[in-house]
């Protein structure tokens, strides 16, 4: 897997992971609503749902408020890896993911994921989805400052692929992914793997909206991702 931007190959397809391509959002929603009751915080844990997708800083905004004290916000990032990490051995690819990815790359794409994850969490999610090799690069928050739904990881991932915004693709499963590619102008697809509705999906942007990846897989050829830009 190369971490630095490699020759362009027509198109790039960025893709989300924590929901799009494996079984995790409800995992970071149990250890976020753990971390946060274990320091006197109890938010619901649908309400953390809501917001699983988000960086870090506007994840906790978003439950706490922005009025709060920022000074416990390492500690309850730290809590949540610890409680995640828990669960490491437990991370699936979700049904089709990992014949999505190789089909993507079989066709001419460019493989690029883009994640609010830690650098150690997308290790763990691309050993476990198997498919290392025809991946080209991985942007995560570590990479940026953290923020989504703000593009900066999007557009890391554009700068590592070597392509410009109108020749990639995203592919994503919470709201969160459809504000930030289109204010990166990056297309958008969709998955209700991560808990959203098709509706909310559209609302965010999404040109199309998918039941899983197993079903984008089976849609390839009519889909958006049918061919890489100029390969038609």
């Amino acid at each position: 897997m190369s971490e630095s931007p490699v020759e362009d190959v027509g198109g790039a397809v960025l893709f989300g992971v924590d929901g799009t391509l494996m079984d995790t959002v409800y995992l970071h929603t149990v250890a976020w609503a753990e971390a946060l009751r274990q320091r006197g915080r109890l938010v619901p844990a649908a309400l953390v749902h809501r917001n699983i997708g988000m960086g870090t800083d506007a994840l906790l905004d978003a439950l706490l408020g922005t009025d709060r004290d920022r000074g416990g916000d390492a500690a309850l990032s730290a809590a949540h890896d610890t409680l995640y990490a828990q669960y490491w051995s437990r991370v699936v690819p979700l049904p089709g993911a990992h014949d999505l990815v190789r089909a993507c790359a079989v066709r001419g794409w460019q493989v690029v994921l883009a994640s609010s994850a830690t650098r150690g969490e997308a290790e763990v999610m691309v050993r476990a989805l198997g498919a290392g090799d025809v991946i080209a690069a991985v942007a995560t928050s570590a990479d940026v400052p953290p923020g989504e739904p703000a593009p900066d990881v999007v557009r890391l991932a554009l700068a590592k692929a070597g392509v410009p915004a109108e020749r990639a693709l995203f592919v994503g499963a919470a709201a969160w992914d459809g504000q930030a590619a289109a204010k990166a102008g990056v297309r958008c697809l969709g998955v209700l793997t991560g808990g959203w509705t098709r509706h909310e999906l559209h609302e965010a942007g999404m040109d199309a909206v998918y039941d899983s990846p197993a079903e984008l897989l089976a849609r390839l050829d009519d889909s958006l991702l049918a061919a890489p830009p100029g390969w038609a």
